[in-house]
């Protein structure tokens, strides 16, 4: 992705490529051949949207939404303005790297501050516990919002949250309940520094090699060969 101006944009999902793949990564952004991708659910879409509304009703007057208090060091950040901004993907948190001409850009869901700083916080809607280790899929992602809100001046402290909402029961009138569980998870803006700098390096090379644990390289290289 690039902007008006011609610098490449790159944000949390496509360094999950990379990292994933740097074959697949450099397919997309040098050929515009992206890997193939099925319909996107809506249902975590609504959801997002619904949370986010909840906790705005607790930031609106100080609080914290009970399910998660308790469970998270400090309070929701105030400025219902800024993180509105924060969350978008055109007025978002953002870092231009002038040595690669390069910009991460980043949509956040919500931010807790403490002392230590501010602390990025993502919701995510699962359909069934996570097994312990699981975060870790989205280490990537938090990461690359601690970076962000470095290089926005704005201290983080190396951790994030993770807060899961789970399906529980339905009740009548088609009232869910969900179960609410949060995850402290180790963070490193450095980590996502690397990636996002080799991801830009990797772009103006040659194409990498076929990933060998790559199933989108398997279906490629197997097409190649039969048509």
């Amino acid at each position: 992705m690039t902007t008006s101006s011609g610098k490449l944009r790159l944000s949390p999902s496509s360094l999950n490529v990379f990292l994933d793949c740097p074959r697949c990564f450099w397919l997309e952004y040098r050929a515009e051949r992206p890997r193939p991708r099925g319909p996107f659910p809506s249902l975590p879409s609504g959801m997002d949207i619904v949370i986010k509304k909840y906790f705005d009703r607790y930031r609106a007057v100080g609080k914290l939404p009970p399910e998660i208090d308790g469970q998270v060091k400090g309070k929701l950040f105030a400025d219902s303005e800024i993180l509105n901004r924060w969350r978008g993907w055109k007025g978002g948190l953002s870092f231009y790297e002038k040595s690669l001409d390069a910009v991460m850009v980043g949509a956040l869901d919500d931010c807790i501050v403490n002392e230590d700083g501010y602390i990025p916080v993502d919701y995510k809607t699962r359909g069934f516990e996570l097994k312990e280790g699981g975060e870790g899929f989205y280490k990537n992602q938090l990461n690359c919002y601690s970076l962000l809100l470095e290089e926005n001046n704005l201290p983080q402290p190396g951790y994030a949250y993770l807060i899961y909402f789970i399906p529980k029961e339905l009740q009548p009138g088609g009232q869910v309940n969900f179960t609410v569980e949060v995850k402290e998870v180790k963070t490193s803006a450095d980590d996502a520094r690397k990636a996002f700098r080799d991801a830009v390096k990797t772009i103006e090379r040659d194409i990498p090699d076929i990933g060998s644990a790559c199933q989108f390289c398997a279906w490629q290289n197997r097409a190649l060969q039969t048509a």
